[in-house]
């Protein structure tokens, strides 16, 4: 399988969303991702199966010819013009995403999530990588986010990619009341950092392979 990196658009919420339930399915509030898109600071980035396509939601418009039908039957003409269906929008599957938000020179993970059946195969890690290389664009200093206590795994993959705890929020999430580890990178400009990058890029494009 081949999977590509690019930036969120609008017609990419439905999945999203899915995937933001199946992930989360206790947070609350509930992500609003179109909001995220109007939001100047959120940066969201989509992982995408090449191999696999989906067909997107057909929005048909309400009344899309209504007022040319009222105008019509003020005439005494009771034809109605009716509008053809639109042909079905065929996107890229999407397996997974994750968010920034950038606040000042700081690159928050806000989201990180890969849907179940493509979990394992290393595309939390293509996504974790992903956001470094976009936090790097967006010129930030370094990288921080929360994770759940009970969260291992996610622990260890942000543990291998330099993030280190500084802290803990007790009690931030509203669902179970569950601790946060507060993790963040050294400065993602450092040559350590960088060559460490290097070197979990190479090995990760290797499992993909």
């Amino acid at each position: 399988m081949t999977y590509s990196i690019r930036r969120l658009a609008k017609e990419d919420l439905d999945q999203v969303n899915e995937i933001d339930r199946e992930a989360f399915p206790s947070q609350w509030p509930p992500a609003n991702y179109k909001q995220e898109l109007q939001n100047k600071i959120a940066h969201y980035i989509v992982a995408c199966d090449d191999a696999k396509t989906v067909a997107a939601p057909v929005v048909i418009p309400k009344n899309r010819f209504g007022f040319f039908n009222w105008l019509m039957s003020r005439f005494g003409r009771q034809q109605r013009v009716q509008a053809d269906p639109p042909l079905p929008v065929i996107q890229k599957y999407i397996v997974g995403f994750s968010g920034l938000w950038m606040m000042a020179d700081e690159a928050h993970v806000t989201n990180l999530a890969v849907r179940q059946q493509y979990r394992g195969k290393g595309l939390g890690e293509l996504l974790l990588l992903a956001s470094i290389d976009l936090a790097t664009e967006l010129n930030a200093s370094f990288l921080t986010l929360e994770v759940r206590a009970s969260n291992l795994v996610a622990q260890s993959l942000y543990n291998k990619y330099g993030f280190m705890q500084m802290g803990v929020r007790r009690g931030y999430y509203l669902d179970n009341r569950e601790d946060a580890i507060i993790m963040t990178t050294e400065s993602i400009s450092s040559e350590s950092f960088r060559e460490q990058v290097r070197q979990l890029r190479a090995a990760l494009a290797q499992k993909l392979a």
